[in-house]
């Protein structure tokens, strides 16, 4: 199967590519700026903002599944218009297609978020995520829709480098101890995303980790897996500052983990120092 990772070069889309081409399946892959590292993809160069850029890619590749890890930031022509533009080239072309969106579009004025809830964005990018649910669904009503949390890695993740610089005294700011939600390893979120693709599901899924805990906590962890003195970070609230957003916003994934093999481990589990 050829497999089409839109937004490869990313972090989550890295790993994608990685283990699209670790299963042998023929992988191209799609950039902003510049290609990624990995080898034995095919790189194209796409802007999720222009319809023909999105059409030739598609219709180049002609992929069986394609994968959507873009991100766009609150930038309503990237992150709201694009993915319905990839929907629809898709649709025109043939393939499956999972897009990934992200807890972001939750107010958190419930907490605990399944997969039945309907999104209440408070910011502007929840409500581009939130709008191309939408429009993606509408497009292609056998779409997989993945909803995540905060994707952390082995060190690669801005997360990590925030910590790391925070305890250097290289960057200014706290971390949130009110800011709770279910970070997630970005190795379970890809095997999860391409099981999903794999088989015959469609519609909203949730693939956040199993444990909610504060950014600050989450420092912490990430602080003593990495031997770094987690007593350096600066704790604050997000209720005190003057970032928008929603405080504390749950996602609960266990109905979906029921249908994977994958487990989505949670951030003290994949945090955990290595023996």
């Amino acid at each position: 199967m050829t497999v089409l990772i839109v937004g490869g070069s990313g972090f989550l889309g890295s790993e994608l590519v990685r283990q699209a081409t670790g299963a042998g399946h023929r992988t191209a892959a799609t950039y902003r700026t510049r290609p990624g590292k990995a080898g034995q993809v095919t790189w194209h160069a796409l802007d999720l903002r222009d319809p023909e850029s999105v059409d030739a890619v598609v219709a180049e590749v002609r992929p069986g599944l394609v994968v959507n890890a873009s991100s766009g930031g609150a930038d309503w022509a990237t992150t709201a218009e694009g993915p319905v533009r990839l929907a629809m080239a898709v649709a025109r072309y043939g393939g499956r297609l999972v897009h990934v969106s992200s807890d972001a579009v939750f107010s958190g004025t419930r907490v605990h978020y399944d997969e039945s809830c309907l999104p209440d964005p408070i910011t502007p990018y929840g409500a581009a995520k939130a709008a191309a649910e939408t429009g993606v669904v509408l497009v292609q009503p056998g779409a997989v829709v993945a909803r995540t949390s905060l994707i952390i890695g082995d060190g690669q993740s801005g997360h990590e480098h925030a910590v790391h610089r925070l305890v250097a005294g290289a960057r200014t700011g706290v971390l949130f101890t009110d800011d709770i939600r279910c970070p997630v390893h970005v190795t379970d979120l890809a095997a999860a995303l391409m099981e999903l693709a794999s088989g015959h599901t469609s519609g909203i899924h949730h693939l956040g980790g199993n444990q909610a805990l504060s950014r600050h906590e989450l420092g912490i962890l990430i602080a003593r897996r990495d031997g770094l003195d987690g007593s350096r970070l600066p704790a604050g609230l997000r209720a005190d500052s003057t970032h928008a957003g929603a405080l504390d916003v749950r996602l609960d994934s266990r109905a979906t983990q029921r249908k994977l093999r994958t487990t989505l481990r949670g951030a003290r589990q994949f945090l955990a120092p290595a023996a």
